[in-house]
């Protein structure tokens, strides 16, 4: 994530209000961050079905038919944030069509930043996190080490395991983890870095178990 994309995302609104060409140049802006959160809050059980790449089509199309109504939100509702939260309304949708549950955890949803967002699969982020380890050859080492990393994530406080996601994982700033949980920025970091340690001292203990 860049400054760039805090920093010009008012004069951006402007101009992406005006047409689809403008639109969907700034949505293909936050596109990768977008299909990342897709990947990790889409149900392991739905990601033979479903392809990111249709998730963020369909939520496109949502978006921009929301564009007159998101201009009366656009100074309290940064860019990316607004258009994360349309994402997540698919994904509950998709969740609720093809698992029947709405996949989500309503005791985070504390801010206008926030609408019903479908936790991060402990799953998907130890195999992200799996590929910051020097990866074992053998199979069977390598399921049990993303076993133990799935755990170390269950084990984390909610809270926690949710502002590792966002900072971390969906890279979003520290104000943003901060809107969204409705927390205040002091308290996002510190959670983040308590977090952090945490992670690293036992991703650590994990790769030294493997030598």
């Amino acid at each position: 994530m860049t400054d760039t994309e805090h920093s010009d995302s008012a004069a951006l609104v402007a101009a992406w209000l005006k047409d689809e060409t403008g639109f969907e140049k700034v949505f293909n802006r936050y596109r990768r961050r977008l299909k990342q959160m897709i990947h990790l809050r889409l149900d392991r059980r739905l990601s033979g079905r479903i392809d990111a790449d249709d998730v963020l089509q369909e939520s496109f199309l949502d978006a921009f038919r929301k564009l007159e109504d998101y201009r009366a939100r656009s100074a309290e509702l940064p860019v990316f944030l607004w258009l994360r939260l349309i994402v997540a309304e698919k994904l509950i949708e998709l969740h609720r069509v093809h698992l029947g549950t709405q996949k989500r955890n309503a005791a985070l949803e504390v801010s206008i930043y926030r609408g019903p967002m479908p936790e991060a699969s402990s799953a998907a982020l130890a195999a992200h996190l799996m590929g910051s380890m020097t990866s074992p050859s053998n199979a069977a080492v390598r399921a049990e080490t993303k076993l133990k990393i799935q755990d170390a994530l269950n084990r984390m406080g909610e809270l926690d395991r949710e502002v590792l996601t966002l900072r971390h994982f969906e890279l979003l700033s520290n104000s943003e983890t901060a809107g969204v949980l409705g927390i205040s920025q002091q308290a996002a970091s510190n959670r983040y870095i308590k977090a952090l340690k945490r992670m690293k001292t036992l991703m650590t203990l994990i790769q030294e178990g493997q030598d």
